[in-house]
């Protein structure tokens, strides 16, 4: 007899990370989705030398953790798989809806969604399925998951909301082939109003090129 896969919902809990202290004289709200391999504590840190009377950062943490090498010292986390996608990616964006809700973001910052590598793929999904409006949406060294369509935009005023693709001119993952598709995917569903903005480097953050993404 085959094996039988089988579902059951249940309750969890996870946790974030948050960097400053969201005010009256806030500019600037950051949704940051981090990369495979990183804890939010970590990633957040990337974000300190931004105005802290200006910016609010909010790290949500990847659900699915491991230890990085043979020694079970360092601890990652990744967001997907190819295993149960779907399903994964529902769970997720429901526990980004949860961060979202609890930090009760008032209307007066700009909302910024950011995601690198892996996180790329959270922070278009989470913007497209929820209708999210952000003032900026920054797509730093990812993939955009193929399965986004323009449609799943149709409610982004593009002169309204500014669209960054980020990413190093040596990143091993982005491969002439790659920066192809991802280019087409870029227009297709951005429109012509998306700045690609490369710099010196492999895959990696590059803390000094945030400010101008704001």
């Amino acid at each position: 007899m085959e094996p039988m896969q089988k579902r059951v919902t249940y309750s969890a809990t996870n946790t974030y990370e948050t960097l400053n202290s969201l005010t009256p004289d806030t500019k600037n709200v950051w949704i940051v989705f981090h990369g495979m391999g990183y804890l939010s504590r970590f990633f957040i840190q990337y974000f300190s030398k931004l105005d802290p009377k200006e910016n609010y950062i909010v790290a949500p943490q990847a659900p699915s953790k491991y230890y990085l090498k043979d020694e079970f010292k360092y601890v990652g986390a990744s967001w997907l798989t190819k295993e149960n996608t779907a399903l994964e990616t529902d769970n997720i964006l429901e526990y980004a809806d949860a961060v979202f809700k609890a930090e009760q973001i008032p209307s007066h910052p700009n909302l910024i969604l950011f995601g690198f590598s892996q996180g790329v793929s959270i922070a278009a999904r989470w913007m497209a399925r929820r209708k999210i409006h952000c003032d900026s949406l920054v797509l730093y060294a990812g993939g955009i998951p193929n399965e986004l369509k323009p449609s799943d935009f149709g409610f982004v005023d593009w002169q309204q909301t500014k669209v960054s693709i980020v990413y190093g001119n040596k990143d091993h993952y982005l491969t002439p082939e790659r920066l192809q598709v991802e280019g087409q995917k870029i227009e297709k569903l951005f429109l012509g109003h998306a700045k690609i903005i490369h710099f010196e480097g492999g895959h990696e953050m590059k803390p000094e090129l945030l400010t101008s993404l704001i």
